[in-house]
């Protein structure tokens, strides 16, 4: 959706289909065809890890490893890719198991898969799937929620993605001046309405601010994104203010991590709702125009050494 207009001030000083672009902000160089052993494997174990190499995409097998009547193997992902035929002999497939390489597969210790990202850790097969599904340094999917964007890759290369290709308001700074205008409020689509990235702390922050239908009424909301895991995300807190003719609205909370979906954070409303009617009148004159200014700011909890808890450190 398009805003007729906004003022944003800054207050501070062979892939398919659906594959996911992955950016590395540093790539690695290594040439094509270069053997190199994974970080933690002796050569003996990447014997082992070039016999479980998957022909077709060249990725690692694990359970279920199928093969031919003649012996060639390949994943289970890529069976269903080369239709049932065996890439090598072209013989039918069917549903043969390699239970010798499955045994292989689940005793091998291999290194996380996103250890070119920096990730130290080795385990089992097994342990490892679970490890890579929480893994800290998996790569994080593009915060931008106006338009299905299929960008994956570290902080510093998606705040470049979001700057150069997604167009976003960059700023520096932990607190926040913004106004909104539309010039027919009753026109709301479930779609975003702006993205603007603060840099604060050394960190990046995503501000949304959008509209959408919850339930059949039309509301406005803005909330608060951490460019970073869940665990960093709760060292910080923020608020949100709207108000005007002597009231307002105003919300505190902990920013959540991109780690969450956009989609998720908003139908959770872990943020500033403004429900329409509310949003007029906030707006003055005849009603018949937005114009909200949302003001806000982020700050840090440190940890008190004698008592334990939390205090503010705000930002200048």
């Amino acid at each position: 959706m398009e805003l007729d207009s906004i003022d944003c001030v800054s207050s501070s000083d062979a892939m398919d289909e659906e594959a996911t672009i992955v950016l590395h902000h540093h790539p690695s160089s290594k040439p094509r065809g270069e053997a190199a052993v994974p970080p933690g494997m002796s050569p003996a174990a990447t014997s082992v890890h070039e016999l479980l190499e998957c022909p077709v995409c060249t990725n690692s097998m694990y359970p279920p490893i199928h093969q031919c009547r003649n012996g060639h193997t390949l994943c289970s992902a890529c069976k269903t890719r080369v239709h049932n035929r065996c890439p090598t002999c072209r013989q039918e497939l069917g549903d043969i198991r390699c239970l010798a390489l499955e045994k292989v597969a689940e005793s091998l210790e291999l290194p996380c898969k996103y250890s070119s990202l920096g990730c130290p850790e080795i385990f089992p097969y097994y342990s490892k799937l679970k490890h890579e599904a929480q893994c800290n340094f998996r790569p994080y999917n593009c915060p931008y929620a106006g338009s299905e964007c299929s960008v994956a890759g570290d902080i510093p290369s998606l705040v470049t993605h979001l700057r150069d290709d997604h167009k976003v308001d960059m700023h520096s700074g932990c607190t926040f001046n913004h106004r909104y205008v539309k010039s027919n409020p009753r026109e709301v689509e479930n779609a975003t309405w702006m993205l603007t990235v603060f840099n604060c702390f050394g960190q990046y922050f995503c501000l949304h601010f959008e509209a959408f239908q919850l339930g059949m009424a039309p509301v406005y909301m803005a909330f608060l994104r951490f460019m970073g895991d869940e665990n960093e995300a709760r060292n910080f807190s923020y608020s949100l203010e709207v108000g005007a003719n002597g009231r307002k609205l105003i919300w505190e909370g902990t920013p959540r991590s991109i780690r969450d979906s956009h989609r998720k954070v908003r139908d959770s409303h872990d943020g500033l709702i403004i429900q329409r009617n509310m949003a007029l009148f906030f707006s003055g004159g005849d009603r018949k125009e937005l114009k909200l200014r949302v003001t806000g700011r982020i700050w840090k909890e440190q940890q008190n050494p004698e008592s334990g808890a939390c205090i503010p450190n705000l930002c200048n």
